[in-house]
């Protein structure tokens, strides 16, 4: 078992990694505890079904009252109302401040049930159980939590650290092929930022191959995690630091605000994010053509990407109430070569507006 650590006010937390590692949810869960309160399981209905039982037969093996409360799957249900009916739930179940509340799913399940778990009786445990590469990856660590408004993505959320978050590679047998090359953008994003290593091997494996190869997979996985795990643990409230995590995130998430959450999944409009940025680097001279080339051809050689449709002035106009806008002006993370980042706060409307629409250029080429 791989461990990794998270530094985190009011206190640390750990990353386990490990196939099979569902299995031992009960028991992993017991030692953070040291007792058996009660559980409850946030998930959707698709992984409740393929899931549920190994998790089920652990959590009574250690002796944890389990019950399941089920939501709607998608960024479209990523809602304040979604967390309203959930807490509903909670009620009705009788759960009360010593409470465990489970993240059982994908980054959206993971915001939710996060959100869920600081809100209810001002604030109960959770443990982050992710099934998704994203998840796996990124959503589950760091302890944000937030919903979706019609204005822009996670505009409401607080920061509510996990008790523990365990990774099994395992259950990301049951994605799709879209779902899990979706994921992976986060992956060769953590590259881009703070590992060329990583970079380099997403950049030039058959991510369809990788799908199938346990050893390699589990080695991205860690390697992400640690990334992200390294950055959160000296800036954990996105004051500095944290912030390069954002890239690709500016236009990615203005592009999911502007299709209304319907058309892209998450890791898809981060990588046209990422795309975008390259190119916003490369025309203010941040970075060598090279190494804009690099990102857009590790990124459109892994697989077909949902089209742009959305025309640049209306995503410039999204970006006024994205989180990254500081006083009225939108801050980009841009790439100054492979393995190192900075925040740009000074891009021109002009070269944000030409770079949205070179993604629907690119996407009419795919």
């Amino acid at each position: 078992m791989i461990r990794v650590r998270v530094a985190a006010i009011p206190r640390a937390y750990e990353v386990l990694i490990q196939n099979g590692l569902l299995a031992e949810t009960g028991e992993r869960l017991r030692e953070c505890l040291g007792g058996t309160p009660g559980v409850f399981v946030v998930t959707v209905a698709a992984v409740r079904r393929r899931w549920s039982k190994g998790l089920s037969q652990s959590l009574a093996g250690a002796g944890f009252r389990t019950q399941w409360l089920e939501m709607p799957d998608g960024e479209p249900h990523k809602t304040l109302a979604t967390v309203a009916r959930l807490a509903e739930k909670l009620a009705r179940l009788k759960a009360d401040r010593d409470a465990v509340i489970i993240a059982f799913g994908g980054g959206v399940v993971g915001d939710i049930a996060g959100l869920l778990a600081s809100l209810y009786m001002r604030g109960v445990n959770v443990v982050q159980v992710p099934t998704t590469v994203l998840g796996q990856v990124d959503a589950a660590i760091g302890g944000k939590t937030g919903v979706n408004l019609p204005a822009g993505k996670n505009l409401v959320g607080t920061f509510h650290p996990p008790l523990a978050v365990l990774v099994d590679p395992e259950v990301l047998s049951s994605l799709s092929a879209r779902q899990f090359r979706a994921g992976l953008y986060e992956s060769l994003k953590c590259g881009v930022i703070g590992n060329p290593e990583l970079f380099d091997r997403l950049a030039t494996a058959d991510w369809k191959v990788l799908r199938h190869d346990p050893a390699t997979l589990a080695w991205v996985i860690v390697e992400s995690i640690k990334l992200k795990a390294e950055v959160v643990s000296q800036d954990e409230r996105e004051s500095g630091l944290r912030r390069v995590l954002n890239f690709g995130h500016t236009i990615g998430h203005a592009l999911e605000a502007e299709s209304r959450y319907q058309r892209f999944l998450h890791g898809e409009a981060i990588a046209w994010g990422m795309i975008a940025a390259a190119q916003i680097a490369r025309e203010m001279g941040r970075c060598a053509d090279s190494t804009r080339q690099h990102i857009w051809d590790a990124i459109l050689r892994a697989g077909s990407l949902p089209k742009v449709r959305a025309r640049g002035e209306d995503i410039f106009a999204r970006l006024a109430t994205d989180k990254k806008t500081r006083n009225g002006v939108p801050h980009f993370v841009l790439p100054r070569e492979l393995g190192k980042v900075e925040i740009v706060k000074d891009v021109p409307q002009s070269l944000i507006v030409a770079a949205v629409d070179e993604l629907r250029k690119l996407g009419k080429r795919e």
